[in-house]
């Protein structure tokens, strides 16, 4: 287990619907007002992150969206210590653009910007834009070609770059960041995990079980090694902590009961044809069912829900097979991002420390 104590983020509902494909009530909105109050809470609770989400496209009950770079330097003018991961999708954006922006706002808060490399996986959103749609691991050697974009132009003066999809020709950007912005990046396929091992500074997966997961940092850990390369996991929940098992299980029924079948299904069939078109013939979703696809990232996998003590406990066994970061998605984001902190998050410390003292002795 590592020694370092597991970082928390949360999504930002920066669209509407919130994480879930289910017309169950919401007390979450999607607008700025409430954002701020929930960075400010996060940031109270002693979350250390907030992921902004990048969509185009309207549909599967979020209609409503903001573009995720200005609205994450909204949520950081509204805070002093939370850090802000904005997504991006190479495509729409350009590395110059995105090293500029990124660049500014790194300056502006102090350096508490990160980014978040979204490949890409709706064909759909991007023939509704007029951007040229690339092959499953085509997209994933332009996002690496992007990363490394960005750090060339962040940490040289004059940055040179030729690659198949960028070209960079003695640039000079100033004023640079402060600091050295952290790079996150998610997907599940082997040209996924592969551009991490070489590139990222993160790697998020979809919700697991615990030996899922472990399957997974192996592997991407055994790859990073071999490129002299180090990367941290984080891993995506929806948590459901409720002062008894029986309360968090029967919302969990609630939004599972209250699905919306349409949207779940246009999901589910999207995510499917993605998966056929890289390698392996299988994407993120490849393996869930209905119910997993009611939250878009299988956050119902990881399985956190149920007591503040069931939920600490199963947390610090993700970390012993080497998660670094959880990304926790809630149904009523502001108090429950606030009862999280309350109550989970300090027994997930007392149990670090007990393991600490355990391995010690």
């Amino acid at each position: 287990m590592s020694q370092q104590a597991v970082k928390f983020a949360y999504w930002v509902p920066n669209v509407s619907g919130g994480l879930v494909v289910s017309k169950i009530a919401q007390r979450t909105h999607w607008g700025i007002d409430y954002n701020r109050k929930l960075a400010q809470i996060a940031e109270a609770a002693g979350f250390e992150y907030a992921l902004t989400q990048i969509r185009f496209t309207a549909g599967y009950g979020a209609e409503y969206q903001h573009e995720s770079v200005a609205f994450s330097h909204a949520l950081l003018a509204a805070t002093s210590k939370l850090k802000v991961i904005a997504a991006i999708l190479p495509g729409p954006w350009q590395p110059a653009l995105a090293a500029k922006q990124l660049a500014t706002i790194d300056q502006l808060t102090e350096g508490r910007i990160a980014v978040n490399i979204v490949s890409g996986w709706f064909k759909g959103e991007f023939q509704a834009i007029g951007e040229h749609w690339l092959e499953h691991d085509e997209r994933y050697r332009r996002s690496e070609e992007f990363i490394r974009c960005l750090r060339g132009v962040w940490s040289q003066e004059h940055f040179t770059f030729k690659g198949d999809f960028y070209r960079f020709d003695n640039y000079s950007l100033k004023p640079k960041p402060l600091g050295r912005p952290e790079i996150f990046q998610g997907g599940s396929s082997r040209a996924a995990r592969d551009m991490a091992a070489r590139v990222s500074d993160w790697y998020f997966t979809n919700g697991n079980s615990v030996e899922g997961i472990k399957a997974q940092v192996d592997d991407i850990r055994a790859k990073a090694a071999t490129n002299q390369h180090q990367v941290k996991i984080g891993v995506n929940a929806f948590v459901i902590a409720r002062d008894t098992e029986q309360e968090a299980q029967a919302v969990l029924q609630q939004i599972i009961d209250q699905a919306d079948p349409e949207a779940v299904r246009a999901f589910g069939d999207a995510a499917r044809q993605a998966g056929q078109a890289s390698p392996e013939g299988e994407g993120n979703w490849a393996k869930s069912s209905f119910e997993d696809l009611v939250q878009y990232n299988d956050g119902f996998k990881t399985n956190l829900i149920g007591t503040p003590q069931q939920i600490a406990q199963r947390i610090v066994e993700l970390k012993a097979v080497g998660v670094d970061l959880v990304l926790a998605g809630f149904l009523h984001f502001q108090e429950e991002v606030e009862y999280f902190g309350r109550r989970v998050l300090p027994l997930v410390r007392e149990l670090e420390a007990q393991a600490g003292q355990d391995a010690a002795a």
